[in-house]
């Protein structure tokens, strides 16, 4: 099972060198560390930046934190069965 607080920080770690206010995932790609290939993982949980954006409706930009950004992708997940 995968642990959503260590999701929510490196999903924080990875988004939060964007340059706030975002307005859409392109503007996220330039501060991933690996691109689109980045990856978040946690217990059974494994899934790239690019899998996120297909798995998710993309979220509410424009986002002014990494923090509500996260918020909302993780919620959307759980929504979806994916976590």
């Amino acid at each position: 099972m995968a642990d959503e607080a260590e999701l929510r920080q490196q999903m924080i770690d990875a988004f939060e060198g964007a340059d706030y206010p975002v307005s859409s995932p392109m503007d996220l790609v330039p501060a991933l560390p690996n691109g689109p290939g980045t990856k978040f993982e946690s217990g059974d949980f494994s899934m790239t930046a690019m899998e996120l954006n297909t798995k998710v409706s993309g979220g509410d930009f424009p986002y002014d934190d990494p923090e509500s950004l996260v918020d909302d992708l993780l919620q959307e997940l759980k929504d979806n069965g994916e976590l």
